[in-house]
């Protein structure tokens, strides 16, 4: 593959600690709208896209046209995807067929991104990439772990996955602060400031989130956002100007300062510039879970540029590697929901909150397996399954005992036939050495 890296100067750490708890430092990346099959449909060894003799077999409808349209390799760097709320959820999966991919667009009504329902769009759903478009996603997958498995913990959007990301759970709450007043709610959860096409109250979101625990045992957490507009239209118009996102102001993609328990703790301040990485990096104060968001520009959502998203998400894990906290990282990269392309795995039924189709997963680490493609079931439940045995000691957000009791309805990290992301790493092995690479390589083959 001829994409350009470099081995950088890098001794092995100190034998101090064993297992899982090498791992000092988990840091989640996340970026937007892309379902497993649009990046990873033709992987090698990974479960992909039905094919025979290199043609796929399946042909989704388009009943618009009267015809269907095959998975089909897509060279462009924008993409239009199709709509990916919880009732375009229910058209694509069609009751486990998973042929209403073209259709959803046809028939959807978003009042949040009106360019889902845009029928003249080409539909290019059905397009996927792969090491011509996306080089380096490609290096990560083949030389550390791609997750095949991976499901959004939710049927639904951008801003139920987020919450699901650090809490678990998406609910809606009647009495401000009181986690017992909370009830699921994966479609529309209290929107952030004037998100929507009506203004509103500030989000309630009281239930209990993973940082509840982080504050009582002392572990340090942060959550980075870039700076930049948001992704979609927040009044409901066809065309707007997107409105700026950064640390201070709650959105779609940072709920994070609307939990009760981050204002309570006084933490709200633990939400900062994704700047503030590169300079705990470079001053070896990476806190133990970090979570890092993209601006729309650089999230890959459509119809931002995938080049321009990987070469964010390559810096981020360059400076990663060229930091003192590479020999203790655990780097999970995933995307927060579908987008509406198509994907051909019926997801798994865990409760009424989930799951949702498969995006991609890779794990980055100097201790993950070399090459390996993880076919476990997995959610974002899976990472805070897996911080909570390295920080917390196993503890889980469970309203049983972890101090803070809320009605939900499953304690979603103890979820019978969740992977454990342990088996992606080998802690026996010699320390991986860094790998960077360019940030805008050419096409790979």
């Amino acid at each position: 593959m001829a994409v350009a890296l470099l081995l950088t100067g890098w001794a092995p750490p100190a034998q101090a600690a064993s297992g899982i708890h090498k791992i000092r430092h988990v840091v989640v990346i996340m970026q937007e709208n892309r379902s497993f099959d649009s990046y990873f449909g033709t992987f090698p060894r990974a479960n992909g896209i039905p094919r025979r003799h290199g043609r796929p077999t399946v042909c989704v409808p388009d009943p618009l046209r009267r015809t269907c349209l095959r998975p089909y390799h897509d060279r462009r760097d924008l993409n239009y995807g199709g709509p990916h709320e919880n009732n375009a959820f229910l058209t694509d999966l069609d009751q486990g067929r998973m042929d209403g991919f073209v259709r959803a667009r046809q028939t959807c009504t978003n009042p949040f991104d009106p360019l889902d329902c845009v029928v003249s769009i080409p539909p290019d759903m059905m397009g996927y990439h792969d090491a011509r478009e996306i080089p380096n996603y490609w290096v990560y997958a083949r030389r550390f772990v791609l997750q095949d498995h991976m499901f959004e913990p939710n049927a639904s959007w951008s801003l139920p996955a987020h919450l699901f990301l650090t809490s678990e759970w998406s609910a809606s709450c009647s009495i401000l602060g009181n986690p017992s007043s909370c009830t699921s709610n994966i479609e529309v959860p209290p929107l952030p400031g004037d998100f929507g096409p009506a203004p509103h109250r500030p989000p309630n979101y009281a239930w209990t989130d993973l940082t509840w625990l982080f504050h009582r045992r002392h572990v340090s957490w942060a959550y980075y956002l870039k700076k930049g507009p948001e992704p979609d239209c927040e009044t409901g118009e066809m065309l707007c100007r997107y409105r700026d996102q950064d640390p201070r102001t709650p959105g779609i993609w940072n709920p994070v300062p609307s939990f009760t328990t981050v204002q309570q703790d006084g933490q709200v301040g633990n939400v900062r510039e994704t700047a503030a990485l590169y300079t705990a990096l470079k001053t070896n104060r990476l806190p133990a879970v970090s979570w890092v968001m993209p601006s729309g520009v650089v999230s890959e959502h459509p119809t931002s540029s995938i080049r321009t998203g990987q070469a964010y998400v390559t810096g981020l894990i360059n400076a990663i590697m060229r930091s003192k906290a590479w020999r203790s990282t655990a780097i999970f990269l995933t995307w927060d929901d579908w987008g509406g392309f198509y994907d051909h795995v019926r997801p798994p039924v865990i409760d009424g909150n989930g799951y949702g189709f498969r995006v991609p997963g890779i794990v980055i680490s100097p201790y993950a397996r070399r090459g390996a493609v993880d076919h476990q079931r997995l959610s974002f439940d899976a990472y805070a399954k897996f911080i909570e045995d390295d920080f917390l000691g196993g503890q889980r957000l469970d309203p049983r005992t972890d101090g803070r009791p809320d009605p939900r309805p499953t304690v979603r990290d103890a979820a019978r036939g969740l992977g454990d992301l342990r088996r992606d790493f080998d802690f026996h092995q010699r320390p991986r050495r860094p790998l960077v690479l360019r940030l805008r390589p050419g096409r790979g083959p």
